[in-house]
């Protein structure tokens, strides 16, 4: 098989239903979801299959639903013997995903990370104090020079660099405004605030991550079976205590998603297949490599034929 890697999404491609007809036709990811949950102390599928998406989209709910339905999935794949990808990699919560399906994370740990994560990351600002918005249709280096030219002492910064000409900046609320109307002056295509309260991937997160910190230092953590490309710094480490820098790091560093693709590309691996809910990274990778072939497993049917047609191309 050649070289391909698994991608894992992050928070934001979580929806009502999601994974319900592969649930219907393989019990492994009911049974993923069953676990979480009780570590938990909720029914997580009935949450994520009925709502309501008020509950869902707390983030301390959020996350680990995401991840168990990108766990599953993983499960699901490694159950019909698929071939094991050469490199990982996540984007934000994602990278928690990653981790576990290299085995460099217990699930049920990873689970009581990612939600106490997200509760660490709602406290960290109040409300209405933290903004984030996307920026489209201008370079990296003209939204990080708006960024500083507006921050007039406060904090507006790139958080997430997701393709190219496409940047997530977070910060305080009246810096992102100022941000977002010298982007629009400066000819950006579009500059809209998104729908969340948390200036994620921000200094502002610095009270998370030292509460990440402490939490991270008391779980075990092993080296990956499979290399993960991080955010922070797109490099794999090998290391438990770089591995828990890295995702510390993670809160208050922006997502190095372009990078990221790019060091996975640049190395021959061509296909990415994008494991968990929905086609975000999918999206977002056809801007960065059009020509690498980028594959969404979630619809039914689509890991079986991943694995049957990549088969095929190997035999």
């Amino acid at each position: 098989m050649s070289d391909f890697a698994f991608i894992f999404p992050g928070q934001g491609s979580q929806s009502v239903g999601m994974l319900a007809e592969l649930a219907e036709r393989h019990t492994i990811i009911r049974e993923t979801f069953d676990q979480a949950g009780g570590v938990l102390g909720l029914d997580l599928w009935q949450l994520v299959s009925q709502g309501p998406k008020e509950e869902l989209d707390r983030t301390e709910l959020t996350q680990p639903a995401i991840l168990a339905a990108s766990v599953g999935m993983w499960r699901l794949w490694n159950a019909l013997e698929g071939p094991r990808p050469s490199r990982l990699a996540g984007h934000s919560l994602g990278e928690y995903s990653a981790l576990v399906a290299a085995e460099a994370l217990d699930f049920e740990q990873a689970v009581s990370i990612v939600s106490e994560r997200g509760r660490q990351m709602q406290a960290a600002v109040p409300d209405g104090q933290g903004a984030m918005a996307a920026i489209l249709g201008l370079d990296d280096d003209v939204v990080e020079a708006i960024c500083r030219e507006v921050a007039e002492g406060q904090v507006v910064a790139p958080a997430n660099y997701n393709s190219p000409g496409q940047i997530v900046i977070a910060g305080d609320s009246a810096a992102v405004e100022r941000a977002m109307h010298k982007c629009g002056s400066a000819g950006a295509r579009r500059a809209v605030t998104l729908p969340v309260s948390v200036p994620s991937h921000s200094s502002l997160m610095q009270p998370a991550a030292e509460a990440m910190n402490r939490l991270l230092g008391e779980i075990d953590i092993q080296s990956p079976v499979i290399p993960v490309v991080h955010n922070c710094d797109v490099s794999e480490h090998a290391a438990p205590d770089e591995i828990r820098q890295a995702l510390v790091s993670q809160l208050c560093k922006p997502v190095r998603w372009t990078e990221s693709m790019r060091t996975m590309t640049g190395a021959g691996i061509m296909k990415l297949a994008e494991c968990g809910p929905g086609r975000v990274l999918c999206g977002l990778g056809r801007r960065i490599e059009r020509g690498a072939e980028w594959l969404a497993l979630e619809q039914p049917g689509a890991i079986e034929e991943t694995i049957e047609q990549w088969r095929e191309q190997d035999a």
